[in-house]
């Protein structure tokens, strides 16, 4: 894919995330682009991403939620104020909720797929609802509130 993610406009400072961070080389890197109005990525689980042969753990799905939703909340934010993302001050979300319902048992093996459909943008939080599938079945569903990053977290 030759657009930026959403976690490659992160500051290098907010970029060090196990889930979505570009800069943490033993994390995930997930990223997450627009598919219209919806926000998508896509996650291939390895052997270390096992619960019980041939299956995922449950932690690896809501952290690949986890993870989407709050840079799908950076990019909504900046959708909603008309700015383009690498324009400063950085808007960077925090999990405030995470909801997770495991549906189905979610194959190891198969690249996941992760949709972000964004409910509500504020200020000060952004909700948005969530769905991993693999091989065309949905497997999780979740529900996440995030929230902007409290002063107290960012680097001085």
């Amino acid at each position: 894919m030759t657009q930026k993610a959403f976690q490659d406009y992160y500051p290098d400072d907010f970029s060090h995330c196990y889930g979505c961070g570009r800069l943490n080389d033993k994390g995930l890197q997930i990223k997450s682009y627009w598919d219209g109005e919806q926000s998508v990525a896509n996650f291939l689980p390895t052997e270390h991403h096992m619960a019980i042969p041939g299956f995922v753990y449950g932690g690896l799905i809501a952290s690949l939620i986890d993870c989407h939703c709050t840079g799908t909340a950076a990019a909504a934010s900046y959708r909603k104020e008309g700015r383009n993302m690498d324009t400063m001050p950085a808007l960077r979300f925090v999990t405030a909720s995470l909801k997770v319902d495991f549906l189905a048992p979610t194959p190891l093996g198969s690249e996941l797929e992760i949709r972000g459909k964004i409910l509500e943008v504020t200020p000060k939080k952004v909700v948005i609802e969530a769905s991993v599938t693999a091989n065309n079945k949905i497997c999780a569903t979740g529900n996440v509130v995030a929230v902007r990053m409290p002063a107290t977290m960012i680097p001085t």
